[in-house]
């Protein structure tokens, strides 16, 4: 569960975020979110240059149909657990300065297997820190890291994902250990 303080994307008095249908429980909203999302990730993504503005898109295309922030930056603080992301008031700047880097890094073409895998690992745990969105982050995130891989010419394969190791993962990065989530990543190249 995510901790926000004075949540404007919630309905008052709850923890269940605004969404299209009105749906006030929160099971039955995540359950028709991962309904939704699951549908349009099954559509053609938005193409794009891979730069920040790219990510929105892919955020906006999955979550467009619940959420009408769907790609835009949140205005909340936010963390979960222990950790707390980026402010939004510096998320804009972080943005730039991480698809920048993306850029210059050719978006990791011409990496050898595990090049690819250590440079797309710290990118992801900085976009994951940086945490763009109210809601959907780690779906964008991964969502973009495929069309990443796929423009890279290392193409990653969802079969080879365990979720709760990705997760695990994803939490040991974001307090600077990334070699689980490298070793992951490797392992889903094909």
């Amino acid at each position: 569960m995510y901790a926000v303080e004075d949540d404007p994307y919630c309905y008052p008095g709850s923890t269940v975020l605004r969404n299209a249908f009105d749906i006030r429980d929160g099971q039955v909203l995540e359950d028709l979110e991962s309904e939704l999302t699951t549908a349009r990730a099954d559509e053609p993504f938005p193409e794009g240059a891979l730069d920040e503005a790219h990510f929105r898109a892919v955020h906006f295309h999955l979550f467009q149909d619940l959420y009408e922030w769907a790609g835009e930056t949140r205005t909340v603080r936010l963390s979960k657990g222990e950790s707390h992301f980026c402010y939004p008031e510096h998320i804009d700047d972080q943005l730039v300065t991480l698809f920048g880097g993306l850029n210059s890094d050719n978006h990791l073409k011409d990496l050898t297997r595990d090049g690819f895998a250590k440079k797309a690992a710290a990118f992801l745990t900085t976009l994951n820190v940086i945490h763009t969105f109210r809601e959907g982050n780690g779906r964008a995130q991964l969502s973009f890291l495929l069309l990443l891989s796929e423009n890279a010419g290392r193409p990653l394969d969802l079969a080879h994902m365990d979720p709760a190791a990705m997760l695990e993962a994803m939490i040991a990065s974001f307090f600077g250990d990334e070699r689980s989530l490298t070793k992951i990543l490797y392992d889903m190249i094909v």
